[in-house]
């Protein structure tokens, strides 16, 4: 492992690595006014949200490093404390990166990045029209985390309003990921697209109480096939199969094969089916997974 003490590295290579590292980020498309009333459009990937109830967003527009100096949306929400967060998704990322362009003070990046705005409900910033959500807010508080250039200052921010384009929510109205399709911030000049074969799904355990990997027999739990993510998965069931589910999978065709080729040695037969038991894990077939390991054991 290679160790990094942020001391003992100039700022924008430490920047590096931690964008680098914690990622994708989400993109807040901030749009905010000055006292004049000018709009000001840009993205910070320094985003997340915090809470529900009260609903908090916190981004933070950071001190530039090479020159220690301020950004527009800083020193808006310090003059008027409303802000439009709005979501990217991949039609919009090409403009978005447009919108993030140095412009002197006073220049509309929804004009430059040839967005529309449109008005928003209870506060002065226009929302992105092309942004399938979009979050009029408060600014309730900016913590300035330092005072020295890459330092950040965190934009927090209460949820008054929000906006969905009823062409990403599902039949429950709930927002669909398949439809948003979300983009992330990598390191450098690189970005995710959140959609296709990149999206997975992951059982949380919430309801049930899992045996966890540490009631796993050891036997498979020590397997030399079968990853952390498997084990992760088969450690979230509640009860293993019974003896007659175990049976019925010694009938299966496959298991069939292996259990009688495989007879005189055990490694072997461990190993191949331990091999089906995560091709099944693959598919989220978890209860057949365990089916097929149990066979031998």
């Amino acid at each position: 492992m290679k160790t990094i003490d942020p001391k003992a590295i100039p700022v924008p290579q430490l920047h590096g690595y931690l964008l680098g590292a914690v990622a994708p980020r989400p993109i807040a498309l901030a749009s905010t006014i000055n006292e004049k009333g000018e709009r000001n459009l840009s993205p910070f990937s320094f985003f997340n949200v915090f809470s529900a109830n009260p609903p908090i967003a916190i981004f933070s527009p950071a001190r530039r490093g090479r020159d220690n100096t301020t950004k527009h949306t800083y020193e808006n929400v310090k003059q008027v404390k409303e802000v439009v967060i709005n979501v990217v998704n991949y039609n919009l990322v090409q403009q978005t990166s447009l919108s993030s362009t140095e412009y002197a003070e006073g220049v509309d990046e929804f004009v430059k990045a040839g967005l529309t705005p449109i008005d928003s409900e209870k506060i002065r910033p226009a929302r992105v029209k092309e942004s399938p959500v979009q979050m009029e807010c408060i600014v309730k508080d900016v913590v300035e985390l330092g005072n020295q250039g890459g330092a950040g200052n965190l934009v927090i921010c209460e949820v008054v309003l929000m906006h969905i384009d009823e062409s990403v929510l599902n039949e429950q109205g709930q927002i669909d990921t398949t439809q948003i399709d979300l983009v992330g911030r990598m390191g450098g000049n690189w970005y995710c697209r959140a959609s296709g074969p990149a999206l997975f799904e992951v059982e949380k355990p919430l309801v049930n109480m899992g045996i966890g990997v540490d009631g796993i027999p050891v036997s498979i739990r020590n397997s030399h096939v079968l990853t952390g993510n498997n084990l992760g998965q088969l450690g979230n069931v509640e009860q293993l199969p019974t003896p007659e589910e175990i049976e019925q999978m010694k009938s299966n065709d496959t298991v069939r094969s292996i259990l009688a080729m495989h007879a005189g040695n055990a490694d072997h037969m461990t190993r191949e089916l331990h091999l089906v038991a995560q091709a099944h894990l693959e598919q989220n077939r978890v209860h057949e997974a365990w089916c097929v390991l149990l066979t031998s054991i």
